[in-house]
Formats: C-alpha cells, sequence, structure tokens
C-alpha cells in the first residue's frame, strides 16, 4: 500500500510540473539567438568545479536537457582541475555527449574534500585534457560577442583569461555566475533561518577573481545566495532518481557518492548552481536588477554607489525553478 501510494504521489508530481511550467514560461522568455540563427539556442561554455558539492552535477544535467543551449564545451575549475575533467568525461560519455569537448583549468592547492572522486577515478585517462583557459579565449575569438559563459565554481580560470587577454574576454555576450551573497548568507544548518551576508565559497576562494570579473567590463548576471538556496526535497528528488534515464542515473550515482563522504550535510541537496543554468534559459525565474557590486580581499560582494556593473537576482521563483528542473530531468522537456 505504501509503494502504491508513493507511484500515485510521483504521478502527480509529473502532472503538476509539466502543467506548470507550460504555464510558467512563456515563449517571449526564450533566449537569444545564436550564430547558427536559431532564435532557440545561445552559445553557451560552463565552467565548474564538478566533484565536491553535488549541485554542479544537477546544472549539468539541466543544461544537457535543454535544447535552448548549444554547450560549445565544458571547463573545469578549482582545485585537481584534471580529475574533474575525467568526471566530466564519464557523465558525457554515459549520456552519449562525447561531441561536447572537456578541458581542465588553472589547478589550485586545496585540502577540500572531492566527494566524487571514485566516479572519475574509473574513467580511464586516456590523455591529458587541453588548457581550459586557451579554448575560452579562442572560441570567444571564433563567435564575438555570442558566448554565455556560465561560471559555477571558483573564478580562477576567468581571473586567468582576463589576465591573458582582457579585450577578447570582453567579447562575450555575458557572464551568468553563481556567486557572491548581498543581504543573506548561508542560512543556518539547523532551523534553516536567513542569516546576515557571508563571504561566498566561489568568491571567497579567488577573491582576486571577482575583483577581475567585476571589472572586466563584460555583462554580468548574479545569482547570489539571496536567490539560490533552493533545496531539492525528498518527493522531487525521488521522482528524478527513478526517471531511469542514461542522464537521471548518472546525477543519482553521483548523489550517492556525495552522501557517503560529505558527512554533516542534510539529505536534500541545496541547488545553487542550477538557478544560473536555469537563469541563462529561463531569465524570468531569477528576475535581476542593476548594482556596483565590489569585491574585497576576504570575498564579501558588497553592492555599492557607482554605474552598475552587474544585474543581481536577489530573490527567484523557488516553485517555478523547481518545477522547471523536473520538468527537464524528468519530464519530456
Amino acid at each position: 500500500m505504501k509503494s502504491a501510494r508513493i507511484f500515485l504521489a510521483l504521478i502527480l508530481l509529473a502532472t503538476f510540473t509539466t502543467v506548470a511550467a507550460k504555464a510558467q514560461v512563456p515563449p517571449a522568455e526564450r533566449s537569444a539567438p545564436s550564430s547558427r540563427g536559431d532564435a532557440k539556442t545561445q552559445l553557451v561554455i560552463i565552467d565548474t568545479d564538478i566533484g565536491d558539492d553535488i549541485d554542479d552535477a544537477f546544472a549539468l544535467a539541466l543544461a544537457l536537457r535543454s535544447p535552448e543551449l548549444r554547450i560549445l564545451g565544458v571547463t573545469t575549475a578549482f582545485g585537481n582541475t584534471e580529475l574533474r575533467a575525467r568526471l566530466v568525461d564519464r557523465f558525457l560519455k554515459s549520456v552519449g555527449r562525447t561531441d561536447i569537448p572537456v578541458l581542465a583549468g588553472v589547478e589550485t592547492k586545496t585540502d577540500n574534500v572531492m566527494t566524487q572522486a571514485a566516479y572519475a577515478r574509473q574513467m580511464v585517462q586516456g590523455h591529458k585534457h587541453a588548457d581550459g583557459v586557451d579554448f575560452l579565449l579562442k572560441q570567444i575569438r571564433l563567435h564575438p560577442g555570442q558566448i554565455t559563459l556560465v561560471a559555477i565554481g571558483p573564478l580562477f580560470n576567468l581571473q586567468e583569461a582576463i589576465k591573458r587577454d582582457p579585450a577578447t574576454f570582453k567579447k562575450l555576450r555575458r557572464v551568468v555566475i553563481m556567486g557572491g551573497s548581498i543581504d543573506r548568507g548561508y542560512d543556518d544548518a539547523h532551523t534553516g533561518a536567513h542569516r546576515p551576508p557571508d563571504a561566498e565559497w566561489n568568491i571567497n576562494r579567488d577573491p582576486a577573481g571577482g575583483q577581475a570579473l567585476f571589472a572586466a567590463g563584460v555583462p554580468i548576471f548574479m545569482m547570489p545566495l539571496d536567490s539560490t538556496q533552493i533545496h531539492l526535497e525528498t518527493l522531487e528528488r525521488e521522482a528524478i532518481f527513478s526517471h531511469g534515464s542514461a542522464l537521471t542515473d548518472q546525477v543519482t550515482l553521483l548523489y550517492h557518492q556525495w552522501m557517503g563522504l560529505a558527512a554533516g550535510h542534510p539529505a536534500a541537496p541545496t541547488l545553487f548552481d542550477p538557478v544560473a543554468v536555469a537563469y541563462a534559459i529561463r531569465p524570468a525565474l531569477c528576475e535581476a536588477e542593476p548594482m556596483h557590486i565590489e569585491v574585497d580581499d576576504k570575498g564579501f560582494t558588497r553592492k555599492t554607489e557607482g554605474n552598475p556593473n552587474a544585474e543581481v537576482c536577489l530573490k527567484s521563483n523557488e516553485r517555478g525553478f523547481l518545477d522547471f528542473l523536473l520538468h527537464r530531468l524528468a519530464g519530456d522537456r
């Protein structure tokens, strides 16, 4: 009887998400055109520190299930970027997307636990991955003014690209980042209560990268802690894990590796990074306002006086985002 109730709940949830997604996403909110002239697609490069927290895996899965995006490549950031690239290799191979290049970014020192390293190590290392920063700059030169860079990890690769060729970096169409904290820090782990602003992880790992990015003169769309602390609770999580596709199977496996090695966190992951991907596709889910953002040496991002250098979303449509995510990962898109 219990199994029957769960099955019925999943059916009702899937029906609701399909209807809700269609109702909440009007045609006018589609993405800008790509170089191929298709009004439904845009050129994207994803820069990710996949392998530590689990939200990067959900973000990559969402991007792969979004026909509005043409993914030119995935670059890995922070720590052992070569091992992270092997993780992405295995993920893409498992879902039949070996057409997408995978590049390793700037390697850095860290004692942070890579919870999904075992998944990555199962991918036989056939070659050393090419330079992710060089790839980024070459793609911008090939497609000036057309690429959206979705940066969902520490900003070491962006910092290096700006250092090597600031004029080329400025020819990005835009940078969409998950990072920063304006009015809301990390929620209390036990009560869920909102807390004062924090030095958010992606920025405080490399404050100099944040400073370089916000001074680069490229359009920035910022998804800070204020709008990205959305939790994937049991019913929605199991709807994805029980879907049974090659894509959701990989996310499920990575989730359980994360659960096994990230002690002390709740079972419901916080989907920081997928909010940035969702914004690139459905901006109405996270309405942004212009601000002048400064990054201090400790990684705090502060709204200050001055000409706006970013569009910042302080409040997202959480229910709309979750419906969109489920519709994409466990529905018919």
